[in-house]
């Protein structure tokens, strides 16, 4: 039996690559749950925005400013921070590019590549059969058919959609909303057929826009040089990478999205040969260049922070301020068209609720006798957000100035009063 110590062999860690996968996908079921529970939607019938089905409007200036203000200074710190990391682990372009990656190497070979550079796809011999392609190009349009759904989730209601999806009638769907929904299926199917991470690595505009957030400290991949006789050898991270960059030569302004996949190649390539670590780890602070066992100073990273952490604790506070002190109806007055002679006799009560659910609101006057105005209603009645006109006329009002106030009061206790000045002439 040989004296030589036997090459140990480990289980090449692949954690970080399980736990990016989690993040993609809680990333797209996130962007399902958000207008399906009511947290944001959009209501193009209003013209308004919701959230936690409240109509946000420009005079809620507390939440519109506040969340601006918390949403994009906690981006500078998360680009600054992390660098293109949403690329890597949340962009849903980058999650379906890789699911649709997955797919065509599992039913057409793993040498099959889309190229959008006029390379022909590499078919595996065995897998050249009607069936393969026909499930791979199912799989592509029943994914494209299922996210298409996606964005009408945040400008139509779950239960119009329910009734979209079933082909049921309902007046709340737009005459055109089908041929919208075959618009959306052929530019999803398109994109991960075809354009795939062509756009990740020359079309994509946010990701340029996080690139201009970077600096030397910001989070990126290192590289062990001490072992540069097996790195010379080895190119697994190059051909792992899904940016096609090489990993060991990451600069400032480079493609890298930080996703990590090159960290488990590299581990899955050492635990293999000696039962080494990963060459490749991330890393904060300057740029080493070689393997450190603490983390890197990242004084001068929090230096940048010391106006936007501030800044986004304030937008975040005035956010939270805002929904506390909400108003859930909104009211205003004012002169009608309807002319009487030279006098104007009629007024207009609009009388908004704000919130997606049932609302009652009783509309009186105070500060004219009982019998010189009338009412077109007293009382009204919201079965949803929207809102709804109530017509006061002036009659029999001796000549005079007269101050009247409007007040509108629902059942729940909410109160706005509105003064009008009206003068009655001979």
């Amino acid at each position: 039996m040989s004296n030589e110590a036997a090459i140990p062999r480990t289980v090449p860690d692949r954690r970080l690559h399980w736990s990016r996968k989690a993040v993609q996908w809680g990333t797209m079921a996130i962007a399902v749950l958000i207008p399906l529970s009511g947290l944001f939607r959009i209501d193009p019938v209003e013209g308004a925005f919701i959230i936690l089905d409240r109509q946000i409007w420009f005079s809620d200036f507390f939440i519109v400013v506040g969340f601006w203000m918390a949403l994009s200074c906690g981006l500078v710190l998360t680009y600054s921070a992390l660098g293109n990391a949403f690329c890597g682990w949340s962009c849903p372009q980058n999650t379906l590019s890789e699911w649709a990656n997955r797919m065509t190497h599992k039913w057409l070979g793993k040498h099959a590549e889309v190229s959008l550079e006029g390379e022909r796809m590499k078919v595996s011999r065995g897998k050249k059969k009607w069936l393969n392609w026909a499930v791979f190009l199912g799989l592509l349009v029943g994914m494209s058919m299922l996210l298409a759904l996606v964005p009408m989730l945040y400008f139509l209601e779950p239960s119009t959609i329910g009734a979209f999806v079933t082909l049921q009638p309902d007046d709340r769907l737009p005459a055109s909303m089908y041929w919208i929904y075959s618009m959306f299926t052929l530019i999803i199917l398109l994109d991960i057929g075809l354009i795939r991470h062509f756009w990740c690595r020359f079309m994509c505009i946010y990701g340029v826009w996080q690139h201009s957030f970077k600096t030397r400290e910001t989070l990126h991949i290192a590289h062990d040089k001490s072992h540069a006789d097996e790195c010379a050898r080895c190119n697994f991270c190059v051909s792992s990478c899904i940016t096609r960059i090489d990993p060991r030569q990451t600069e400032t302004y480079d493609h890298c999205v930080n996703c990590g996949e090159c960290i488990v190649a590299c581990n899955q390539v050492r635990a293999a040969r000696n039962g080494g670590k990963s060459l490749l780890r991330f890393e904060l602070g300057e740029r080493a260049g070689q393997y450190v066992d603490n983390m890197k100073s990242i004084g001068p990273l929090l230096n940048r922070f010391k106006a936007a952490i501030p800044l986004a604790l304030l937008g975040l506070a005035m956010f939270v301020w805002g929904l506390w002190q909400y108003q859930p109806y909104h009211m205003t007055a004012y002169r009608a068209d309807t002319m009487q002679g030279d006098q104007i006799l009629d007024y207009r009560v609009m009388v908004s609720n704000k919130r997606y659910q049932p609302a009652e609101l009783k509309v009186s006057v105070l500060g004219l006798p009982e019998n010189s105005y009338q009412l077109s209603r007293s009382r009204v009645v919201f079965e949803s957000a929207g809102k709804q006109e109530v017509n006061i006329r002036l009659v029999d009002l001796p000549k005079g100035l007269y101050s009247m106030t409007i007040v509108v009061t629902s059942t729940d206790g909410w109160q706005e009063r509105f003064l009008l000045r009206h003068f009655a002439g001979a």
